[in-house]
Formats: C-alpha cells, structure tokens, sequence
C-alpha cells in the first residue's frame, strides 16, 4: 500500500520516468506573454493553438488526441516537426517550446531562456547516459535517445515503458539546438514536482526510480530528494 494520497505533491527521479505533470504554463506562458504568439484557446476540449508572429511555427496542444501526441510543433519552409506524448515531462517540453523565439531571431529575454550550447554527448556523459552506436541510454537503459539521420524522423526518444508512444521524435531539419535542450532537461538527474496521483503507474512501482514526499521534507523537497539519490546506487 502506497504511503501518498492521489493528491499530496511528491518529488520524483529520474525525470524520464515522472509522466507529464501539471506545469502547462511553462510551456505555452512565455510564448504568449514574454513574446507576444497568439493563442486560440477550446475551454471544453483543453485544445491550444499558438501561432508565431510571423505565422511560421505553430504549437498545438491536444490533451485529448486518440493517439496520445498532446504537442505537435511545425515549422514551414523548411518543413519541420516535432511531437511529444501523453508522457512527456513538461520541463522537457518547456525547455523546446521557450527556445522558439530566439531560433526565429527573438532575441528578448535569452538570459532568462538559454539554449543549449553542449553537445549531446557531454549532456549524456554529464548525466551518467551511455553513448554507443548513435543511441544515447539512461543508466537504467529504459529510455534512449536515437539517432537516425537519414531517416524522416531524425531523432526518437523512446522509453521501455511506453514503447508504442515515443517520448519525443524529431523530423529530420528540425533544429538540433531543440533537440539538445530537449535533451538536457531530459537526462538531467534533478527531480520534478508532480501529483501523486499524475505519476505513472509503472513508475510508482518501479525500484528504479526515486519517489519523495514535498510535505514533510527534512531541509526543503529538492535537497532532501537529492540527498535521497546519494545513498542509491546506480543500476546499469
């Protein structure tokens, strides 16, 4: 019997294994109130469409897509396209959909949103991921990100899990300045907030991965979760 109410806020670690959570404003607030996108807004399905200014990238949120791809990012000219799952931790979501002004030469607010400067490969050695044969693997291997460049989709993330649903794919011009930020906010050993009730089943029940109480946290949630992860050893 889990000792936390479908309500009470937990910690949970590694982040690929944290399900969606509830933070859509980090997603989808800057681009309408730092850079000016305009939303349209369907109140009874929870459907969000953002266009850009210049009306050449679009950002749609559809929690009720029959698929489970609740984020579809394209670009035109070159044609580009990016998706994210039911699954998707929403830090690593925001970390893409924040990167878009500046790749469309916003440079407003760059100190408050960086992209990514470090290669993939130094994200992954930094965070104790693998690198092997162009697949990027968790120090637990059930999340990889894959690359295959001369495929139409360029970039998969893929977790053991939810093997019918990718975490994340990247067609082939998508900018690799959104795939590293993807990445990085990804792989990152930081714990994330959610809902007890909004973490995956497999993962509440999964030895892999860490699960702490907000309430109740000896120093405050972030280090008392982080000096959780210290006295685990690392799976391989």
């Amino acid at each position: 019997m889990t000792a936390y109410g479908p309500e009470d806020r937990v910690m949970v670690s590694p982040r690929y294994m944290a399900g969606s959570g509830d933070r859509l404003a980090d997603a989808i607030g800057p681009l309408i109130h730092l850079f000016g996108w305009t939303p349209q807004h369907d109140a009874a399905t929870g459907h969000v469409k953002i266009d850009s200014p210049d009306g050449s990238v679009f950002v749609d949120f559809n929690p009720i897509h029959p698929l489970g791809q609740w984020w579809t990012i394209t670009h035109h000219e070159p044609y580009w396209e990016v998706q994210f799952s039911r699954q998707t931790p929403l830090e690593a979501v925001a970390a893409v959909t924040q990167a878009l002004p500046q790749l469309l030469g916003d440079t407003r607010h760059t100190e408050r949103i960086p992209i990514t400067q470090m290669p993939l490969d130094q994200v992954a050695a930094l965070n104790d991921w693998s690198v092997e044969d162009g697949a990027l693997t968790s120090p637990d291997w059930y999340c990889q990100l894959i690359h295959t460049p001369d495929e139409d989709i360029a970039w998969r993330a893929w977790h053991a899990f939810f093997e019918k649903q990718p975490l994340a794919t990247f067609t082939r011009d998508a900018p690799e300045a959104l795939v590293r930020n993807f990445f990085t906010h990804l792989a990152t050993d930081a714990a994330v907030e959610r809902a007890f009730a909004d973490v995956p089943l497999s993962t509440r029940y999964e030895h892999s991965n860490l699960i702490t109480p907000v309430r109740g946290a000896a120093i405050n949630p972030h280090v008392d979760h982080a000096l959780a992860q210290l006295s685990r050893p690392r799976r391989r």
